[in-house]
């Protein structure tokens, strides 16, 4: 039970509502990770291998919760964003090289974001890809640019609400298979071929922008850094709110597997691109199921744009030493560089379901450079102080580190050897 310190320093137990009003910083997180370069991921896993590949959400999840409670744990404790950190306390050269790919990796988030948001506007009132791309931007432009954290918060609580009871809609009306589900879950496979998808869904969970975002957006709840009850409190909050949010997000990316599970492979149908899976499941389904598909697809499209935008703000904003701040230049280049980069390249892709593949598996490129930086500055005493890393937990971090980095030499070789 979490304990609350009171102004005369006594306990008290933590009421539902208290820890209720620090849910927000985790859920900003799992929208990121229930984006549409999820979904492409997610429905390419169970349309080509039913059940087989739930495995990888579970283990995806579980490095998730433990590297986003770490990074928020930096925020807290420092009162620096990742990005920050890495400018201040690395050496220029390296600091450089790190948030530049981390840019390039926010990039590839917003395109993956921006498209689901495009697909989707084509799915309901058959806008042509490309001037919804522009639209999403627009929307989201406006969005980040003339809101406050909170208020983007009530936003994407709202968005993800949404998009799991749509999710939950649709499972109910499917007819799962839930021995194959529960084995899936906990017994890794690798089928023949399925490596890039893999990769997929591993890019599609654990994302880089989202180890920057949440490091940030934690800061919104403006904390004591003097008092180190208050920061010890904040931290057991913390927990309570990545725990809850990674939580859902989990449930809805295991959903969207299951789902194509249900439907697309036990058809024998493959899926190509998200507007054929709308259509496929009209017949399936019915009509009301494809048209909330459509539907939860827009909403993961606007509010995973938004934050992969926050991201790069903060991020390009770290390069200078400099925290995210929308009213800043920095912030708002970053944020401006991430959409329209990212708009630029849908203008040039010819496929968008395998773009947005590509764009999921780019991210787990980049993913360990990340993880490694983050590792040596929270398991730094220089850095943190007293809430450094236990020895446990920074060799548990960098083990997570590297299986991540040896799935993507796996993953590499396996793309030469198809050559």
């Amino acid at each position: 039970m979490l304990e609350n310190i009171d102004k005369k320093g006594y306990k008290a137990k933590l009421t539902a509502f208290d820890i209720f009003k620090y849910i927000g910083p985790g859920l900003m997180v799992t929208v990121g990770f229930i984006d549409p370069g999820n979904w492409a991921s997610n429905l390419a896993a169970g349309a080509d291998y039913g059940y087989k590949l739930l495995w990888m959400v579970t283990l995806s999840t579980v490095m998730l919760i433990i590297l986003q409670h770490n990074v928020a744990h930096l925020g807290i404790a420092t009162g620096y964003c990742l990005s920050e950190a890495t400018a201040i306390y690395f050496k220029p050269g390296w600091a450089k090289f790190i948030l530049s790919s981390a840019m390039l990796a926010s990039i590839s988030t917003s395109l993956a974001e921006i498209l689901g948001g495009a697909i989707a506007l084509k799915m309901l009132l058959h806008i042509p890809i490309r001037e919804g791309a522009v639209l999403t931007t627009i929307f989201v432009s406006i969005l980040l640019y003339t809101n406050s954290y909170l208020k983007i918060e009530k936003w994407i609580i709202a968005f993800v609400s949404l998009i799991g009871l749509s999710f939950l809609y649709e499972i109910f009306i499917a007819d799962i298979d839930w021995g194959a589900a529960a084995a899936g879950w906990v017994t890794p496979s690798f089928p023949k071929g399925s490596m890039i998808v893999i990769m997929s869904v591993l890019g599609a969970v654990v994302m880089p922008h989202n180890l920057f975002l949440h490091s940030e957006v934690i800061q919104s709840r403006q904390w004591n850094l003097k008092d180190e009850k208050i920061i010890k409190r904040q931290l057991k909050y913390e927990f309570t709110d990545t725990l809850f949010s990674m939580g859902i997000g989990w449930a809805i990316n295991s959903a969207m597997i299951l789902l194509a599970a249900a439907t697309f492979y036990k058809a024998g149908t493959p899926v190509t691109e998200l507007e054929q899976a709308k259509s496929l499941l009209e017949p399936l389904l019915g009509e009301s199921a494809a048209l909330i598909f459509a539907i939860a697809l827009l909403f993961a499209g606007i509010s995973s744009t938004v934050t992969s935008g926050i991201a790069a703000g903060s991020i390009f904003a770290g390069i200078f030493k400099e925290p995210y701040d929308i009213k800043d230049n920095h912030s708002k280049l970053g944020v401006a560089i991430s959409l329209l980069t990212a708009l630029v390249f849908i203008f040039l892709i010819s496929d968008p379901f395998k773009g947005l593949l590509i764009s999921q598996m780019l991210l787990s490129i980049q993913l360990p450079f990340t993880i490694f930086t983050q590792v040596k500055l929270t398991s730094s005493e220089k850095v943190m102080g007293k809430f450094k890393n236990k020895p446990s937990t920074k060799y548990l971090l960098y083990f997570i580190a590297a299986v991540v980095s040896l799935l993507n030499i796996y993953l590499f070789i396996s793309v030469l050897w198809d050559l």
